[in-house]
């Protein structure tokens, strides 16, 4: 500001105004003006990204980039990837979703999304179905399952229930996902009833962390997490957008669906509601699993360890303890059961 004053918007009175991304506001924050200097402005931004790339960074996540000229941009990615083709753009824009189609189709390599919100299970497959199969080829979705500035209503109740079941959704349904610091601990107070902002927010305080304390009474969600990104690492299914099938379940709050690569085939079964038990049958799309309506197979639980034998029609039961099952097709013994009835 001392040395470029007219970078800045200043007010009537000479104070420079802070950022605003209606309803929020930011007094912390001086945004630029890219009307005064852009020559400047663009050359100055991209030193410093380039100065942080130096130091080996190599993913940046931007804030509101909905703020700022497209064409600014589209200019500075295509800079960054001419000379560092490494470089990831994660783009942290919740707006509306014509601006959030343009931004990856500058250039962001991944976009938040509008998952945060989706907890009806019709919800979840219809706007699944649209990242998949309809705006896969320019926008890659991460899934965050809180973030600084958002705390859900649905984690809101404060079970631990929920908070593990939008963790295996957030990491099984997408090939990216995010976790804000505080959801392993089930942080769950906001700021005020009807609030999606915390109760004691980070951005204006030390919030010191005894994550240690936390594992080891048990209260905290650093092993499902830890559980969740090494099932990630070993399934390449779950590293793809595009191979996300659903299948059927009659119970409004309970979700089925698998991915498939090759051999590796991942089914997961998981309950929407975090304050009771759900029961119901799963009737699985076959043929998306590649197996054969009549065929008897195992399936082996990633987060539980146990098995079972499986067909086309199946029974779960998910309770609050363990409200989700990641099924995986073991490939230590011989999988198909013929003539066996499950």
């Amino acid at each position: 500001m001392r040395d470029h004053p007219e970078w800045f918007t200043r007010r009537a009175d000479g104070t420079i105004a802070y950022a605003e991304n209606p309803p929020k506001k930011y007094q912390d924050i001086y945004p630029i003006n890219f009307d005064n200097d852009p020559d400047g402005i663009y050359a100055e931004c991209l030193r410093l990204i380039n100065f942080w790339i130096g130091h080996g960074v190599t993913v940046f996540r931007v804030d509101n980039p909905h703020t700022k000229p497209v064409n600014f941009w589209a200019w500075l990615l295509a800079e960054v990837r001419r000379t560092n083709p490494e470089v990831i753009f994660l783009a942290e824009a919740f707006t509306r979703p014509e601006m959030m189609h343009t931004l990856g189709k500058i250039g962001y390599h991944q976009s938040y999304t509008y998952f945060t919100w989706r907890n009806e299970k019709w919800e979840i497959v219809e706007y699944l179905t649209e990242l998949t199969a309809q705006t896969d080829a320019f926008l890659r979705p991460n899934f965050f399952v809180n973030t600084p500035d958002i705390l859900s209503a649905f984690l809101q109740t404060g079970t631990p229930a929920a908070f593990t079941i939008r963790a295996v959704l957030g990491a099984t349904l997408s090939p990216s996902w995010g976790v804000y610091s505080g959801f392993e601990l089930f942080e769950h107070q906001p700021l005020r009833p009807g609030s999606e902002e915390y109760l004691d927010s980070e951005k204006y305080q030390y919030r010191p962390r005894n994550f240690a304390a936390a594992d080891a009474s048990g209260s905290s969600l650093s092993l499902l997490l830890g559980r969740l990104n090494a099932i990630r690492r070993e399934h390449p299914a779950l590293q793809q957008l595009r191979n996300l099938h659903f299948h059927t379940t009659h119970h409004d709050q309970v979700i089925a669906y698998s991915k498939k690569v090759g051999d590796d085939v991942v089914i997961v079964v998981c309950s929407l509601d975090p304050h009771q038990t759900t029961e119901t049958e799963v009737y699985l799309d076959m043929a998306a699993l590649g197996l054969d309506d009549h065929d008897v197979f195992w399936v082996h639980d990633e987060l539980t360890g146990r098995r079972w034998r499986w067909g086309q029609r199946n029974f779960v039961r998910l309770t609050l303890a363990d409200p989700a099952h990641v099924l995986t097709l073991p490939g230590d013994e011989p999988n198909l059961l013929s003539g066996v009835t499950p």
